[in-house]
């Protein structure tokens, strides 16, 4: 059974650092693409980054370019989310997806992906 577990959510000060796991198990991680996802509260869910099977192409957001790093660590079968410079416009629910994909790519829309993690709480604030 696929599963994706996010962690390292929570409270940091704007200009502050978080970095995001997701953890997965259960299917044939070398086929996945993985995406993280954010959604803030009375707005719609955002693809803010992406890494393709490969590990070696992502995509960003424009609002998050020069500040987050996505990674990825096959071995491990785990993405990262290097979040730096955060903003209060960061806050929202974070959520990982896994998609099936070409090799080179990935994609930040939301209907490619099918399994999705639980979600983790990042808030910027003073």
């Amino acid at each position: 059974q696929l599963q994706l577990v996010e962690s390292g959510g929570g409270l940091v000060q704007p200009g502050g650092s978080l970095r995001l796991s997701c953890a997965a198990s259960g299917f044939t991680w070398d086929y996945y693409a993985i995406g993280w996802f954010r959604q803030a509260p009375g707005k719609e869910r955002e693809g803010v980054s992406c890494v393709s099977r490969n590990g070696v192409n992502t995509y960003y957001t424009d609002s998050v370019k020069g500040r987050f790093i996505i990674s990825r660590d096959n071995a491990k079968m785990t993405v990262y989310l290097q979040m730096n410079s955060l903003k209060p416009e960061d806050t929202a629910v974070y959520y990982c997806a896994a998609g099936r994909s070409t090799y080179y790519s990935c994609s930040g829309q939301g209907s490619d992906y099918d399994s999705w993690g639980q979600g983790t709480q990042v808030t910027v604030s003073s």
